[in-house]
């Protein structure tokens, strides 16, 4: 009898470590990190220089890492390629923070195409002049809420997640339903994204931002 309860307790046991595990890994599935940057940067990053380099490292706020991005008349962005279903995964979330604004800044027109901040997600086609983008941008005079194509091309769309000085020098969380934010922006659905991006560029205005980012997940609806 006591073998008996003795391989019962155990079973029993096994069984309750095995659900908690599986609970674990379903609400670890919910949400997939991109980059916290707790380990540095990681090497799935890579620099695409538009004009120079925007310096980006890692350094530490309020005993955490997180990625510092400064501009000095320079455009460059870090690709992160990652194929996903935006079926499975629709939500981006991450947080930032700003500096300071661009005063001569201004997503309507090329010569103020520059933001102390942005994230875009990057749907790519085989054929390059069809890729498209949507860019969430810190904006300076854009009001928050709003989207406009960008100055450059008609595939590239500027959403204004932020706008203005009310949060400069405050940490800002996120969080956007890409396939929705795509479907009311190119009036379709679509199913894939191939790459996730930073950048911090002022090469058009000939000044200087800085920015922080954090905490950039995927995560299910």
């Amino acid at each position: 009898m006591k073998i008996f309860v003795r391989t019962y307790v155990i079973l029993l046991s096994c069984l309750v470590m095995l659900l908690c595990a599986v609970s674990a890994f379903a609400a670890s599935a919910d949400t997939l990190i991109i980059d916290d940057f707790n380990d540095g940067l990681n090497t799935n990053w890579e620099v695409k220089e538009f004009k120079g380099r925007t310096q980006y490292s890692i350094t530490e706020q309020a005993g955490e890492n997180v990625l510092m991005a400064f501009s000095d008349e320079t455009a460059s962005a870090l690709i992160f390629k990652k194929d996903y279903s935006l079926l499975d995964y629709p939500v981006l979330s991450w947080r930032w923070k700003v500096e300071n604004l661009l005063p001569k800044g201004d997503a309507r027109t090329r010569e103020g195409d520059d933001y102390s901040a942005r994230i875009y997600v990057i749907f790519p086609h085989w054929l390059f002049p069809l890729t498209r983008s949507i860019n969430y941008i810190w904006a300076n005079k854009l009001p928050k809420g709003e989207h406009i194509p960008s100055s450059y091309t008609g595939n590239s769309v500027m959403v204004a997640v932020q706008s203005g000085p009310e949060n400069i020098g405050q940490w800002v969380t996120e969080r956007r339903n890409v396939r929705e934010d795509y479907r009311k922006i190119f009036g379709e659905e679509l199913r894939s994204v191939g790459a996730i991006a930073i950048m911090t560029d002022t090469d058009n205005t000939r000044d200087q931002a800085r920015a922080w980012y954090d905490d950039l997940r995927i995560e299910k609806e």
